[in-house]
């Protein structure tokens, strides 16, 4: 005897199913309300402490807001007046722009040849690893102030080693065709161990059956590099180089602690513009429209990057 109520077995296969769909549908909205749970405190956090203040740093940008006097609303007079007057802002374009293109092809390749010979396995090399990894997790501000008395002009350590040579050396720091490599430099001695990590995976998880295969072609290792280990490490290759990219135009920290925007306006970066515009002369209105153009440039430069991707980045089907 069947112990199924009579309701249950007379139901048409179309309630039935009706009843599981409606089944299905409350489990989805639970568990997207749980989903929805889980996520809120960070959801808020974002809100609080990123949207908000993005959004007023833009009302702020259409203003002549600051600390010193009564704020009025200037619509895009901000814009363009940093767009078409402000000497200064172009210059500090084109300082960003020199730090970029010194740092960017530096920092890769320096990384990726780092990479090659740390991924022999050889003893000894997860001490070298290691040297090379630890400035990444060193304060900017101390590796700053440790360069920034290497190459000092009279007790220097480099000045001192050119000394023993006979050689007298310039003031690194004083002089302005020469100070903007130096803090390329020491920018690229800092972050060279992060690219170089990512690189190393990468170069792991290349098939070693492919050399195998062009050793037996005859293929040389120039070749196997060019045509095996740089197309199968090119999606590698381009999150460092958008990682790159966006951090040089962003290049502050080693500017105030190295040269203050100096000599002159040598190394007068774009962040460090925006900062002395809203914390030196408090002028915030005008100082967040310089800061919207920054986040508009680098917002261009990512989506010519993202768009030329297809024609160099190899994905394995």
């Amino acid at each position: 005897m069947s112990t199924y109520p009579a309701s249950a077995l007379e139901a048409k296969p179309t309630e039935i199913l009706k009843t599981k769909s409606s089944n299905q549908s409350r489990l989805k909205r639970r568990n997207a309300l749980y989903g929805y749970l889980f996520i809120s405190p960070m959801m808020l956090g974002f809100l609080i402490f990123m949207a908000g203040p993005i959004l007023a740093a833009f009302v702020l940008s259409l203003t002549d807001y600051s600390l010193l006097h009564p704020s009025t609303f200037v619509g895009a007079d901000n814009y363009a007046q940093v767009l078409t007057k402000d000497d200064l802002f172009w210059t500090s374009i084109k300082n960003t722009l020199y730090f970029s293109a010194g740092l960017i092809p530096l920092n890769l390749g320096l990384s990726l040849a780092l990479a090659i010979l740390l991924s022999a396995k050889l003893p000894g090399m997860g001490i070298f690893r290691t040297a090379i990894f630890t400035p990444v997790v060193t304060s900017i501000i101390v590796w700053a102030i440790v360069w920034k008395y290497v190459f000092a002009t009279d007790a220097g350590l480099v000045n001192q080693i050119l000394g023993f040579f006979g050689v007298t050396g310039p003031a690194w720091m004083y002089n302005t065709h020469l100070v903007m490599p130096v803090v390329i430099l020491v920018s690229v001695l800092k972050k060279v161990g992060m690219n170089m990590v990512i690189f190393l995976a990468a170069l792991q998880d290349v098939p070693k059956m492919y050399y195998e295969a062009a050793t037996i072609d005859g293929a040389s290792k120039w070749k196997q590099f060019t045509k095996i280990t740089l197309p199968m490490i090119s999606p590698s290759l381009f999150l460092t180089l958008i990682i790159t990219l966006i951090g040089s135009l962003k290049v502050f920290s080693q500017i105030v602690v190295m040269t203050d925007g100096g000599p002159g306006t040598s190394t007068n970066v774009l962040v460090y513009y925006i900062y002395k515009l809203a914390f030196k002369t408090f002028d915030l209105g005008y100082a967040s429209a310089v800061a919207f153009i920054l986040f508009f440039l680098v917002l261009a430069l990512t989506i010519v990057q993202w768009y030329f991707r297809k024609r160099w980045v190899h994905h394995e089907e």
